[in-house]
């Protein structure tokens, strides 16, 4: 726990939720399952696999909902606690971080050269070759296995390009005050659509669980190579 947290600096965060350690399992590791939501069917998953410790970026704990443990809380927390299973969740911190962020990773994944953070937790980089609509969402389909919706009349042909995974639409303007050609994130709002017609950008909503399986798999490999443990990534499939 100790090296996850010096490497993703969770302080530097005000975040929506508890990072790091959720709930505290066996003192001993030898296999981690990685996921992007800790829900039922990734638990039930790590449970078969025998792990140890189940790291996620979406944990539990989130600001304003119900502290009460019941019902589907109650159902998650009785099956990690009667199986001794360590939860580790990082949320803000892994989509930050420069080498194992879900940023940084989607850049990897589409194949988006020159990536760096633009403003704050959004990024920008550059197409090896401008393309088409047509073809730079057909790219994301192959890459990611999901069509992205597009919305918006940017430029005939991509080459800029802004983004930041998972409910990052609002950022939008971080985009638009960059001057690409496009903004890629993994939701969409009601608004998200007139901006992007009305103020002359591309915007692709690729999927929020679709943009963010990457970054804790790489943080995963990498505790496994530093501590020689073994990895596993168990993709439970969410259409949003």
């Amino acid at each position: 726990m100790q090296t996850l947290a010096e490497w993703l600096e969770p302080d530097r965060f005000q975040d929506y939720c508890p990072n790091g350690l959720q709930v505290e399992g066996k003192s001993g590791i030898r296999r981690i399952v990685t996921g992007v939501t800790a829900s039922q069917a990734l638990i039930d998953a790590a449970v078969a696999a025998s792990a140890d410790l189940i790291l996620v970026h979406h944990g539990y704990f989130w600001k304003g909902e119900d502290q009460c443990i019941r019902g589907m809380k109650r159902a998650r927390l009785k099956t990690l606690l009667s199986q001794d299973i360590n939860l580790v969740a990082y949320h803000l911190p892994l989509d930050d971080h420069p080498v194992y962020g879900n940023n940084c990773q989607l850049a990897k994944v589409l194949g988006i050269g020159d990536a760096a953070p633009l403003d704050g937790l959004v990024w920008s980089g550059k197409l090896p070759a401008p393309l088409s609509v047509g073809e730079f969402t057909e790219q994301i389909e192959a890459r990611l296995g999901r069509a992205p919706l597009h919305v918006g009349a940017g430029p005939d042909r991509i080459e800029r390009v802004a983004w930041c995974t998972g409910a990052a639409q609002g950022y939008i303007g971080k985009a638009l005050d960059a001057g690409v050609d496009a903004f890629i994130s993994g939701e969409v709002s009601e608004p998200t659509t007139h901006t992007a017609r009305e103020c002359g950008i591309h915007y692709f909503a690729a999927g929020h669980h679709a943009t963010e399986r990457y970054g804790v798999q790489a943080l995963g490999e990498a505790l496994a190579e530093k501590f020689g443990v073994e990895h596993r990534f168990i993709d439970c499939d969410n259409p949003v």
